[in-house]
């Protein structure tokens, strides 16, 4: 099931952040991670993923380098910094009070 893209706007952020709190990763790696691990229901285009990945590196949440891989790619690695964990945590409160303000309107179950 595709996700409207409203939806998506406000949550890009904390699941990048959340997928570079785990490991480093390039561009296409985050966006095959995403994909995979929400079981096709996330599909970052480049159109979206780089215009968020240089907003957060302006506001100082991720910082990048570039890696020269074994089959001789450079490849630019994103990493999550101090201040992004910290952003991370605030998103992930405020998505935990907007997600059970929702599902008590729509009668699905709070987390406690």
């Amino acid at each position: 099931m595709k996700i409207n893209k409203e939806l998506m706007k406000g949550s890009t952020s904390i699941l990048i952040l959340s997928l570079l709190d785990r490991k480093d990763m390039y561009g296409y790696q985050i966006t095959h991670e995403l994909k995979k691990l929400s079981k096709n229901v996330f599909e970052l285009k480049e159109g979206t993923l780089y215009p968020m990945l240089h907003s957060l590196e302006n506001e100082k949440a991720i910082e990048s380098y570039w890696f020269d891989a074994d089959n001789g790619k450079r490849r630019k690695y994103y990493t999550i910094t101090k201040a992004g964990k910290k952003l991370l945590e605030d998103k992930k409160s405020e998505w935990q009070t907007y997600t059970e303000a929702v599902n008590s309107v729509i009668g699905g179950i709070c987390f406690e």
